[in-house]
């Protein structure tokens, strides 16, 4: 306590009296205003985390964005061959303008939607049913599974050289089966109809297992109170599937097809080694004729319009899909 004269005595001054006379007790730690103790530490902790994590954040920005935004500048350059690499002359749109103007470009978008489409639907009606045949499987699921993960493990190229054996007009095995059967000799990779064809069997052999394993993975989580009770209602099987079991596994299955859109849109290797996107350009997918104009023509600012259209084409073909299946899924929760 601090005398008039400002010496202090020692004794502990007392607290002011309220009007119930007891004195109010101090908070210490935290002013008038001041955010929560917890919030503080939440926020220094975050701070901690982005500082740790900030250099591997930039260098994977650095690694994603940089050939993004590259081939988007190349797009819109005229770029020039020279003995000391290429070099940007002018911005210009004449690349894309060449691109609406080429039928190549025109028929290779449409293979490739048709091949999208044609390839991703057969993968999901089959790797439904062989999902639907696995989850009733006990003992033997898991070597069903472990056969069924060989051509999807298998690598693509490697794949593609097997089936290009099999279709083979001279010593091919499913060349001479057709032959025994309908006593012709098809040239299997040698026309255009039956090249497609023959292109799409290969993706669907390698891919159905991964649709199928994605949608028995949903299977196995759905609850089976819900089918106890249709049964007891007198539902059958295949009110069940279609009433209970398709509705559930409609998120699982959209995760699919996402998927497989994105891998089936960007073609590449299957048709490179398959058929070399002939004959012709009848299995000329959009990566194909990319991969043509950029390295074999060495037409860089067109090679680079073709690979952002592509780019642009698919992301907008995903968001247009997610906003079908959440306006769907959204209607069904209101139902």
């Amino acid at each position: 306590m601090r005398t008039t004269t400002g010496k202090t005595t020692g004794i502990p001054a007392q607290r002011p009296p309220t009007e119930n006379g007891w004195a109010p007790a101090r908070r210490r730690g935290r002013r008038a205003g001041a955010p929560p103790r917890h919030d503080a530490q939440r926020r220094r902790m975050a701070r901690t985390g982005w500082t740790y994590t900030a250099p591997s954040l930039a260098v994977i920005g650095a690694i994603t964005l940089f050939p993004i935004v590259f081939s988007l500048v190349l797009s819109f350059s005229e770029v020039r061959i020279g003995y000391g690499g290429f070099v940007v002359e002018r911005l210009t749109l004449d690349n894309y303008l060449a691109l609406v103007r080429s039928s190549d470009w025109y028929y290779a978008l449409g293979f490739t939607v048709f091949y999208t489409v044609v390839t991703v639907a057969a993968e999901v009606v089959l790797g439904v049913l062989a999902a639907l045949v696995m989850e009733r499987l006990s003992a033997s699921r898991g070597w069903m599974m472990a056969l069924m993960l060989i051509p999807w493990s298998m690598i693509t190229v490697v794949s593609a050289r097997l089936w290009a054996y099999m279709y083979d007009s001279s010593y091919g095995v499913i060349t001479w089966l057709l032959q025994n059967l309908f006593g012709a000799n098809p040239l299997i990779l040698g026309t255009p109809a039956s090249a497609i064809g023959a292109m799409a069997v290969a993706d669907i052999w390698k891919t159905t297992p991964f649709v199928a394993i994605i949608v028995l993975a949903g299977l196995v989580m759905l609850p089976r109170d819900v089918y106890e009770s249709a049964e007891v209602d007198g539902a059958g099987p295949w009110t069940m599937f279609w009433r209970i079991t398709l509705p559930q596994l409609r998120p699982t299955i959209a995760v699919a097809v996402l998927f497989r859109i994105l891998q089936a849109f960007g073609v590449f290797d299957l048709p490179f080694v398959l058929t070399g996107g002939g004959p012709g350009i009848a299995t000329q997918s959009l990566a194909v004729m990319g991969y043509k104009v950029l390295f074999q023509d060495l037409n860089i600012g067109a090679g680079a319009a073709i690979a952002t259209s592509t780019g642009l084409l698919v992301a907008g073909a995903c968001l247009l899909f997610l906003k079908v299946f959440r306006a769907q899924v959204g209607k069904e929760d209101v139902a």
